[in-house]
């Protein structure tokens, strides 16, 4: 009596890219949503924003669709749920070589050590 119950389901299109490996991910996600917009002589006040309203025998879809969606949304989405993502020191992406790695970086404080190890001088 007081307005019209509207419940349904929203699919749309997911493009974007994964938050690891930056590789681009296209995938279709589902939202429900159940509103009641009331109707213009039942509503309590004018300044309540948290009530839908019919304008005219007609429900606004947008923003409860738009909400649907961007809740479905995934907070970081993947490729896949085990992406190993990019090496940190050069970029590279780690799916595509599992055995990818670095020497053990050199202390910097330390890396003139190192050129008297390769180059040892010969004591006289």
């Amino acid at each position: 009596m007081e307005g019209v119950l509207v419940t349904g389901m929203a699919r749309a299109g997911l493009e974007g890219e994964c938050v690891r490996c930056l590789e681009p991910i296209s995938d279709e996600l589902e939202g429900k949503f159940q509103e009641l917009f009331v109707y213009a002589d039942h509503a309590i006040s004018e300044e309540d924003d948290e009530v839908s309203t019919l304008e005219n025998d007609l429900v606004d879809l947008e923003p409860l669709l738009r909400d649907a969606v961007v809740l479905a949304l995934p907070f970081q989405p993947l490729c896949q749920d085990d992406c190993p993502g990019l090496c940190p020191e050069c970029g590279a992406r780690l799916a595509d070589d599992p055995d990818h790695g670095h020497e053990a970086a050199i202390d910097p404080r330390w890396a003139k050590l190192t050129a008297l190890e390769n180059h040892p001088e010969q004591p006289e």
